[in-house]
């Protein structure tokens, strides 16, 4: 198969003016005035300081007719700049595209539009720049319109329209006049969830029509329900290019996850006293795996390793569960075993503490041990951020947001039992 477009070696350099060191602001008198003095003094005014910024490096990539392909990576990685380049608003420093198909963007607000124009007037504007006739977009009109809701606004120049309105009509024009590739930024977050739902819905439709979508997102589970495909860009280079699931994981790994096995074995003062002192932490998945990101609907299992180091003392166990804000999910104690209530003996003990499916929310999430007795209260340690992990949405439907694909609040999700009767 013929790809549709083939990125080799891409590359894009900016050159950032950092101006002269202790420049100010200057009127236009003080600057004409400064370079006479200059001239008079037989000295060459300063020139401005630069500094060179590869947006992109070497990218390498080819995409298939059909392909969804979903472009993630932190701010500042050259997600955004790649999607210009593609949509041939900016030019590479050096590299080939080739793109075979009429190509249909959505970037920023204001790409695309002319502010001058009436919104009519710019549906015909962009359907002539994609290649089509006047005929072929008439069909699309009433469609186009009526997904954007501005019948009231049409005539009104596009610089009247509010962000919304700006966007609505964007996303209507770029989606209907049926370009072969669709380019679409995360412009999306402008307009309201209703509106968010219906683009969404859109790029499915457009998805199963068999064209092909390059599609940039922060949201992972809009990734993952939308694209086949994904590339991972890290400082202007690619990471990872491969299946969307896989990707996906790569980066929560890499930008959420951290470590989900922590020993303390060798550690010159592990956390702990003269009773008790910690050995390891693990998580894992059911089957016994340690890794950085797991299914919300699975079970989680995490393990506490530690020493008693005295016969006869009572204590339990403490898991603290807190969000990448440093929020407290929720604390879980020990509360339901036989060996809560036992004086311990010497030796090396393991406790596993197991995390119900649909419980947590997505993202990053890292976990506290401690170890304390009840009655007295004592703390004989307490490790904070022990281990930690990421729990993704694999957007099967079978989770507490269903088909929903938008921002999902809360700190937990449980998937809960609903009933409804009729009277």
């Amino acid at each position: 198969m013929n790809p549709v477009i083939q990125v080799e070696n891409l590359s894009k350099l900016y050159s950032i003016q950092t101006g002269t060191k202790g420049a100010s602001y200057a009127t236009l008198r003080d600057t004409i005035s400064g370079g006479f003095k200059n001239v008079l003094k037989g000295r060459l005014p300063k020139r401005k300081q630069t500094s060179e910024f590869w947006a992109l490096q070497g990218v390498n990539f080819s995409v298939n007719a059909g392909d969804r392909v979903g472009i993630i990576g932190r701010n500042g990685a050259g997600k955004s700049t790649l999607l210009k380049i593609l949509s041939r608003i900016v030019s590479p420093t050096r590299g080939k595209i080739t793109i075979d198909g009429r190509v249909g963007s959505l970037l920023e607000v204001g790409t695309g539009f002319h502010a001058e124009l009436s919104g009519r007037e710019n549906i015909f504007l962009n359907g002539s720049l994609l290649g089509m006739s006047k005929s072929e977009i008439r069909k699309k009109f009433d469609e186009i319109v009526g997904f954007a809701e501005v019948e009231k606004f049409l005539d009104t120049p596009v610089k009247r329209y509010s962000s919304g309105m700006y966007v609505r009509l964007a996303f209507a024009v770029a989606a209907h006049l049926e370009p072969e590739i669709l380019i679409v930024d995360e412009v999306l977050a402008v307009g309201d969830s209703t509106f968010q739902k219906k683009c969404l819905g859109k790029m499915e439709d457009v998805a199963g029509q068999g064209r092909t979508i390059l599609f940039v997102s922060h949201y992972m589970e809009t990734v993952l329900r939308l694209c086949n495909k994904g590339i991972l860009l890290e400082q202007g280079k690619v990471k990872a290019i491969g299946k969307a699931d896989e990707v996906v994981r790569m980066y929560m790994k890499s930008d959420g996850g951290g470590s989900s096995r922590r020993s303390y074995h060798h550690h010159p003062s592990p956390p702990g006293n003269h009773v008790v002192r910690l050995k390891e932490v693990l998580i894992q998945d059911k089957q016994g795996a340690s890794k950085e990101s797991y299914d919300v609907t699975a079970e989680i299992y995490i393990t506490m390793e530690y020493e008693v180091l005295q016969d006869g003392f009572v204590f339990t166990h403490s898991f603290n569960f807190f969000n990448e804000e440093g929020v407290n999910i929720f604390n879980t104690h020990d509360t339901v075993s036989p060996i809560r209530s036992e004086r311990r003996q010497k030796g090396i003990y393991r406790t596993t503490m197991v995390v119900p499916p649909n419980l947590l929310s997505e993202g990053g999430v890292s976990v506290g041990v401690a170890i304390l007795s009840v009655d007295p209260f004592e703390v004989y340690f307490q490790e904070l951020d022990a281990v930690n992990f990421t729990v993704v949405d694999y957007m099967r439907g079978d989770s507490a947001r269903g088909v929903y694909t938008l921002g999902f609040p809360g700190m937990v999700r449980p998937l809960c039992h609903w009933e409804t009767k009729r009277d």
